[in-house]
């Protein structure tokens, strides 16, 4: 005997259709280290939509891997969200590793596309000649924008066919040999985010404000983004300088 309630897979997508609805006037802050940019969700949403049909436009299909070497900001939030929306798969860069790890991990994953910031140019160009699988780049500072607002917003997203396909990959740091990779599902996102937020972990609601430090490649930041960037203020912090803001 199967159940009678509502039967729908756990995804990042049902994540972002309550954000982009219900909470599109929550607040998303990027601090820069000098400045600060505030971004309601709801806009936050719509270049998600558009970032997804650039993504597509680039030739990324459902289960190819997307890397991204990008601090945390608003739009390493809206590649969270827009890589898995269109069934891709995040592999988020750690750019504390040496540059022969972070190319063995982009190499490992097999990473089709990398989505970078200007102001990771030095760290790319020391692994990027070891890049093998990588096959275009995609700059926040240089043509991101301009692209985004040259395309039309995706509409035929839609829940994967099985909640445990892979959403994202986070690699270790490497202290003992080669970094390990470690797949982490649609469903795992989704019940991680949700359990962020209970009384007995952060326990925090629409409410309260947010400001995340953590490292902007690791699975806890990844969940605080997916769950809080539509309940919770949250501030990115795009350079290690925001720390002094805490």
């Amino acid at each position: 005997m199967l159940d009678t309630m509502q039967s729908f897979p756990l995804s990042v997508n049902l994540l972002f259709r309550q954000g982009a609805g219900p909470h599109h006037r929550s607040v998303v802050s990027t601090f820069d280290g000098q400045s600060l940019r505030r971004t309601a969700f709801g806009d936050v949403a719509a270049r998600v939509l558009r970032l997804a049909t650039v993504l597509r436009s680039l030739g990324i299909r459902p289960g190819d891997r997307v890397g991204s070497l990008l601090w945390n900001m608003q739009e390493h939030l809206e590649a969270y969200m827009a890589v898995p929306l269109i069934g891709a798969v995040l592999h988020t860069m750690n750019p504390r590793l040496f540059p022969d790890q972070l190319a063995y991990t982009v190499n490992h994953a097999g990473s089709r596309l990398v989505i970078t910031d200007t102001s990771m140019a030095a760290i790319l160009e020391k692994a990027r000649p070891q890049f093998t699988t990588v096959e275009k780049y995609l700059t926040v500072g240089d043509g991101y924008d301009e692209a985004l607002a040259a395309a039309e917003p995706a509409t035929d997203l839609r829940d994967p066919d099985n909640e445990h396909s892979a959403a994202a990959i986070c690699y270790t740091s490497g202290t003992t040999g080669n970094p390990k990779g470690v797949v982490y599902s649609h469903r795992f996102t989704y019940l991680h985010s949700m359990a962020i937020c209970t009384t007995d972990v952060l326990g925090l609601s629409h409410r309260d404000k947010l400001l995340q430090v953590t490292s902007m490649f690791h699975a806890s930041g990844r969940a605080c983004r997916m769950r809080l960037g539509w309940r919770v203020q949250t501030f990115c912090c795009r350079r290690d300088s925001c720390r002094a803001s805490r």
